[in-house]
């Protein structure tokens, strides 16, 4: 049966020996004096699983807000420089927005 890094997260430690026992790789070599958090690693070498779990934004387009938060940023340094608060306010607060459209994005 193939697993996802964050099944194997959640099962016991009993789960995973079970699971250990029955694979045949050098990576779970002594799995029962393995601790839970080196047992998974183990495990997703054996079985090729990314340790990672990779997010990705569904429904919006990435690129472009980062393009438009990249000149916010320029926009944001200017005002600084000339000490204009109000226009350093709203570049702050539209780069905080359309971060937060991304995060809200990200699945």
């Amino acid at each position: 049966m193939a697993y996802t890094h964050h099944e194997l997260k959640h099962k016991t430690l009993a789960e995973l020996r079970d699971i250990a026992k029955d694979i045949e790789h050098d990576a779970v070599k002594g799995f029962t004096q393995l601790n839970k958090e080196h047992l998974i690693i183990a495990l997703c070498k054996a079985m090729n699983i990314d340790i990672h779990e990779h997010h990705e934004v569904v429904g919006i387009d990435k690129g472009a807000i980062k393009g438009r938060i990249k000149a916010l940023k320029v926009k944001r340094a200017a005002a600084l420089a000339a000490h204009d608060h109000a226009e350093l306010k709203r570049a702050r607060r539209s780069i905080h927005r359309l971060k937060r459209q991304i995060h809200k994005a990200t699945v």
